[in-house]
């Protein structure tokens, strides 16, 4: 027991002291999860409402195909990029593997199925009767995409949470196609493990402090918005 309260104190003595290692990994965890929510944001919102509101033969089984990716495990994901990245892959060409980019792509697939199933959803829970008055008033396909965004803007922005939650607490992706490369790929997820793996308990329990913080701010903040989003 005085063996664990003392990793904690040191844990803690490094979250004050601002430890260079616990920023840096922060830092680009923070970074490649904003990017590649923001690319799954922008790809993922307009499909979703786009399938939410139109109706077709095989919607259904599309839906079911999304609500399946979301299960999908990240080392599946890393290891399918693992392959098409590396040298004598289909996108070896690109040199992205071990680059912060390469995390970025991984997290991007794995955001994008999320972002899209919520956003779906979202835009059928909007009220018929608001697309309806739009094309009743004369409004085009954009127009009417633009108010049902605007009438569940709640919940498209909390599909954008979930998404940056899904990302930011991964590990899997990012180890495999970042390398885990101290000062240059290395997020706050590997660095638990590898500090951990290491006997470095007290850095890694500080990483891990700051996931816990990050990772409880999102989810907050997903609950608030729901709850806005609520009829």
């Amino acid at each position: 027991m005085r063996w664990t309260l003392e990793q904690f104190a040191e844990a803690l003595r490094l979250l004050g002291s601002l430890d260079r290692q616990v920023l840096g990994a922060l830092a680009l965890s923070l970074g490649v999860a904003t990017l590649s929510t923001v690319l799954a944001t922008a790809a993922g919102l307009p499909i979703g409402i786009a399938v939410g509101l139109a109706r077709f033969r095989g919607k259904r089984l599309l839906t079911t195909v999304l609500h399946t990716l979301l299960a999908l495990p990240t080392v599946l994901i890393g290891l399918v990029l693992y392959t098409a990245l590396s040298s004598r892959g289909l996108l070896g060409s690109w040199r992205l593997l071990y680059t912060p980019a390469a995390i970025v792509l991984g997290q991007f697939v794995l955001a994008l199925p999320l972002v899209t199933a919520l956003a779906l959803a979202a835009a059928e829970g909007v009220d018929p009767r608001v697309r309806l008055t739009a094309l009743t008033l004369g409004a085009g396909r954009w127009k009417v995409a633009r108010t049902i965004l605007a009438e569940g803007r709640g919940a498209f922005l909390a599909a954008v949470v979930a998404g940056f939650g899904r990302v930011f607490g991964e590990v899997g992706i990012s180890m495999m196609l970042g390398g885990n490369i101290r000062g240059y790929t290395r997020t706050v997820t590997t660095a638990v493990a590898l500090e951990t793996a290491r006997g470095e308990v007290p850095l890694g329990i500080a990483l891990g402090l700051v996931l816990m913080a990050v990772a409880l701010a999102v989810n907050l903040l997903f609950l608030h918005l729901r709850r806005r989003a609520a009829p």
